[in-house]
């Protein structure tokens, strides 16, 4: 059957838009609470998750009919493993200082259940492009939902956007203070917790 770019299309919109990975789905909660205090983390490693699962889905879809259904999953996390070092090094070669705040939770894009969990259940049954377009969708709405999380607390926490200082200091003068709460992760769980109600609200029947 050949494939249409509407295939394409909703191979990137619907993990996006209507199954997106946080916000319906629950997974990679943990690195949501933990990167989303600053923007630049929370950016950075969006683009590394996004990087990791396309070229995952990418690869593994290519060899789908080769590999061992026995030894699929070695398989899926060398694959996996491989990527995630990769994007590991780039980051540590030009980007060193938000590497080490990201600490380990770069490496620990091997066990994200969203990376592991498309290659298992999408890209072994689907042709390169929808593999990597599925995986370029699911980047971006796990990349939405943690660049949100971290505009409304590093707005609110420390009244910053990209480290640059947004509200101004008469504000300050005038007895503003920031809500340091915003700065633990119980906050990034009640804002990626009103995120999911805002999206089933805005995406479904009233």
């Amino acid at each position: 059957m050949k494939l249409t770019k509407t295939d394409h299309y909703k191979a990137f919109s619907v993990p996006l838009l209507q199954e997106n990975p946080i916000s319906i789905q629950m997974l990679g909660i943990c690195s949501a609470l933990a990167v989303t205090v600053q923007m630049k983390t929370a950016i950075v490693m969006g683009l590394s998750l996004t990087f990791v699962l396309s070229f995952s889905n990418l690869t593994i879809s290519l060899m789908r009919n080769v590999i061992p259904r026995n030894i699929r999953m070695i398989v899926e996390l060398s694959v996996i493993a491989s990527l995630v070092i990769v994007a590991d090094e780039i980051l540590r070669a030009f980007l060193y200082d938000i590497s080490k705040q990201l600490s380990v939770f770069v490496g620990l894009i091997i066990t994200n259940c969203i990376v592991m969990g498309r290659a298992e259940t999408y890209a072994l049954g689907h042709t390169p492009g929808l593999s990597f377009m599925d995986g370029l969708g699911n980047g971006a709405g796990y990349s939405s939902v943690l660049i949100s999380v971290a505009f409304i607390r590093e707005l609110l926490g420390s009244g910053k956007l990209l480290g640059y200082q947004v509200i101004p200091t008469m504000a300050y003068d005038l007895g503003y203070e920031n809500m340091g709460f915003m700065l633990l992760a119980p906050a990034a769980f009640i804002i990626i917790g009103l995120l999911v109600w805002l999206q089933n609200w805005l995406t479904h029947d009233r």
